[in-house]
């Protein structure tokens, strides 16, 4: 068996290779982000004076969806482009990214138009309602913008319900459309009478409208078969076109800023660096932890949540942890460690709380997954480097339970540190022993100052306990 100086240094290796394999992932991350994002982030020069941009809306609303579409504001007004055309095809999404959207949209300098392919639906309709114009295609609707919860179930508060009213109204308003019928796609319990296509919104009703509905009402412009067709009623020609697609650093933030894909990574990551520490051997799961963390910070990184910053703040926070298991900081380091952890994964989130709740799922979910693992693979686990044993055979260099009555009164030297336990040298022997609770560093003077039972309690020779011993045994 080896030493205990041996298995506690093999320890702080592993320890070291673990740090240095995540500063080597986060130096990736930053050096290796897609040069198409990148260069998609930035305003670009451009000949296209004059031109229609047309932007996809062809999936949910979300943050990922607002940084691409701010890259694509940013060409065409850099560009002076003449219209910017949203080809929407949403179910809606989240009521704070539309809320952003639809700011972008009312206060672009490029004029926007909104060509609905399908539907414009909830948080959708919204960001139509802020445009210059909403053209539709044939059978396609707009509406249904009651606030629901992640399962799509009808949120009913009150204060969350007038907002969102509000809004819905305040962007009606802009273009001189009907308000009322947009508190209707909002509020069941409003009654909104619609003469116009004879209907009447009565309460339990959301209203949701149809391209030839909408146009009656004054919620569509024109209804038209095409993308190009709308262009044509913008005054240009399909040769003034300039499409704007996501590029693959935006593609890939998408999926990795995704709510549940960034609490499997968070929840990864801490399992496999967990299970790094405390079973022997830098593999597996190491790897796989260090990877999950680099894809999480990647994926805000790539959208344009954060900064070095942000993985820096979580390297230090890691690295401030590590030192708390060999430094004696009472605790001071493992606080700060654990702020600038926490502090660097929720920085790096589009959305605080949404962050604090990613990670107090996968930090519950984590600490039961590494306990269950702690239990089954006990005998392996780094702890048994750090405690002492009740009794262990000779043929490992310890001695017997019978035979600690006689170290009383020797003295020898620490061969780790003592904080509280730890290993000392006493002629020979390699012993565990504990002190009084203080701290006694490696390579220190000691003597055995009380055995009780298994327990060999040491202290540190100083000038001071030299003087007392000595009176002792005059």
């Amino acid at each position: 068996m080896n030493s205990s100086l041996d298995q506690i240094a093999r320890v702080k290796r592993r320890l070291s290779l673990l740090l240095l394999g995540s500063l080597m992932a986060m130096l990736i991350v930053a050096g290796i982000y897609p040069q198409s994002a990148r260069a998609a982030s930035a305003p670009v020069a451009s000949n296209n004076e004059g031109a229609v941009y047309v932007i996809p809306i062809d999936r949910q609303i979300e943050s990922g969806l607002q940084k691409f579409l701010a890259r694509g504001f940013e060409e065409a007004k850099q560009a002076k482009a003449s219209w910017i055309v949203l080809e929407m095809n949403t179910p809606g999404g989240e009521l704070s990214a539309a809320g952003d959207i639809g700011a972008m949209v009312r206060n672009s300098d490029v004029p926007v138009a909104v060509f609905v392919q399908d539907k414009a639906a909830s948080a959708g309709s919204y960001i139509a309602l802020n445009a210059d114009k909403i053209f539709m295609q044939p059978g396609s609707t707009i509406g249904a913008a009651a606030i629901v919860d992640g399962k799509g179930n009808p949120i009913d508060n009150p204060k969350q319900v007038a907002y969102w009213k509000s809004e819905m109204r305040a962007a009606a308003q802009l273009h001189n459309r009907n308000a009322d019928i947009a508190d209707g796609m909002t509020d069941v319990n409003m009654v909104v009478p619609m003469p116009e296509i004879n209907q009447t919104k009565t309460k339990g009703q959301i209203i949701s409208l149809s391209s030839a509905e909408a146009l009656k009402v004054g919620f569509a412009d024109d209804v038209l078969a095409s993308t190009n067709a709308v262009v044509a009623e913008l005054g240009h020609s399909p040769e003034d076109i300039v499409k704007i697609q996501p590029s693959a650093g935006e593609n890939i933030a998408r999926v990795l800023t995704n709510p549940i894909v960034t609490t499997l990574l968070l929840f990864i990551g801490m399992v496999g660096i967990a299970m790094e520490i405390i079973i022997p051997g830098f593999g597996i799961p190491g790897i796989v932890g260090i990877v999950a963390f680099a894809l999480y910070f990647f994926g805000s990184y790539a959208a344009g949540f954060s900064g070095s910053t942000t993985w820096l703040l979580f390297l230090g926070g890691l690295i401030l942890l590590v030192l708390e298991l060999f430094i004696p900081s009472f605790g001071i380091l493992g606080i700060l460690g654990s702020a600038s952890l926490i502090t660097g994964v929720v920085k790096a989130a589009y959305d605080t709380s949404d962050a604090l709740l990613s990670l107090g799922i996968a930090f519950v979910a984590a600490a039961v997954v590494v306990t269950l693992i702690a239990i089954l693979l006990k005998e392996r686990g780094v702890w048994n480097r750090f405690i002492l044993k009740e009794q262990l055979s000779s043929e490992q260099s310890f001695m017997s339970r019978l035979t600690r009555e006689q170290f009383l009164g020797k003295e020898g030297i620490s061969v780790t540190p003592l904080r509280p336990s730890g290993t000392v040298l006493i002629g020979d022997e390699r012993i565990d022993v504990v002190t009084q609770g203080n701290f006694i560093a490696s390579d220190r003077p000691i003597r055995v100052k009380q055995v009780d039972g298994s327990r060999i309690i040491v202290e540190e020779i100083t000038e001071e306990s030299a003087l007392h011993a000595q009176l002792s045994k005059e």
